[in-house]
């Protein structure tokens, strides 16, 4: 005689996002992999909830992200007026978590010793984060994160009969701009506390050579219409987001600077830029400041030039 045992439940997913965290890797993803694309927030949950599945032994269709929060410091309006566009940056950033479902939380950063900090935004997270799932008792909290001070936070939510999985990302990089040598560390007390850690540096390398489509999907596409800026990240990176019009006529000038996966080509009025997607035919790392590039000029829709369909000029 069989024995029914009734239908198998679903689960409640919580995602909590260290906010600056998130930035910085997603920064690393689109300016510094060879990959160049940005983290896909989206696509980054379906990772979520395919993995919880997997873990648990359920089906991705039985793992519901119930609530996702985002937390981070923020500039007032006077210090954001003050940087280029960056108050545009940060509504682009907030409807982009917003049209994925994810609840913001932010504190003013604060001037110490003369440099801009985040100041209490680990105890906030982790206070919300605690209420949160004491009034909807999920079954696995999410957290992208790395600090240490979030171990505290895992020892509650385990008491209160919650799992926990975190996605951690550990690399390291010397940046183009200062050549300072770049790490990022999670905590191994993190590590060693969470119920499911991920390494996701490993993941994501190994998902990407065998074209894994979970992973893969935690990237924007080039074709998705969104700003090739990581609006959450450097405000000084420009956002650029092409409009239709393209000038026919080509044109040959010099490059007179180039940076992390973008540059500038000099060009009458106002200098023209351009991304290493606008590329034809040319590894962006063999340019060099003074190469002759012949390119077209197009008017992104924001109304201004930058250089497209970019080759190499042909040695007179």
């Amino acid at each position: 005689m069989s024995t029914n045992t009734g239908p198998v439940r679903a689960l409640k997913l919580g995602v909590f996002y260290d906010g600056s965290y998130f930035s910085h890797v997603s920064n690393y993803y689109n300016y510094v992999h060879p990959h160049h694309r940005r983290l896909h927030i989206g696509g980054l949950h379906d990772f979520i909830r395919h993995t919880v599945a997997q873990k648990e032994g359920l089906t991705p269709n039985l793992c519901h992200i119930i609530d996702a929060h985002f937390f981070r410091g923020r500039f007032s309006a006077k210090d954001a007026n003050e940087k280029a566009n960056q108050l545009y940056y940060d509504r682009v950033f907030d409807d982009v978590l917003m049209y994925n479902n994810v609840q913001t939380h932010y504190l003013p950063v604060k001037d110490l010793m003369g440099r801009k900090r985040e100041k209490g935004i680990d105890v906030l997270m982790a206070l919300e984060t605690y209420e949160l799932c004491m009034l909807k008792r999920y079954d696995v909290v999410a957290l992208i994160a790395s600090d240490g001070d979030h171990t505290p936070l895992v020892r509650k939510l385990h008491a209160l009969g919650c799992k926990t999985m975190l996605l951690g990302w550990d690399f390291e990089y010397t940046d183009e701009l200062t050549g300072e040598h770049q790490t990022t560390r999670t905590s191994s007390d993190l590590w060693n506390n969470v119920t499911y850690p991920l390494e996701m540096s490993d993941l994501v390398e190994e998902g990407l050579r065998t074209e894994d489509e979970v992973i893969t999907d935690m990237f924007v596409s080039k074709d998705a219409g969104l700003p090739l800026r990581d609006p959450a990240g450097d405000p000084d990176r420009p956002l650029i987001s092409m409009s239709s019009y393209e000038d026919t006529e080509r044109h040959t000038s010099a490059i007179m600077s180039l940076h992390k996966g973008y540059g500038f080509i000099r060009f009458p009025e106002n200098n023209l830029f351009f991304l290493h997607d606008d590329l034809i035919d040319i590894d962006f790392n063999t340019l060099a400041v003074d190469d002759m590039m012949e390119f077209s000029v197009a008017v992104n829709s924001k109304g201004q030039r930058v250089a497209k369909r970019i080759k190499r000029a042909e040695a007179v």
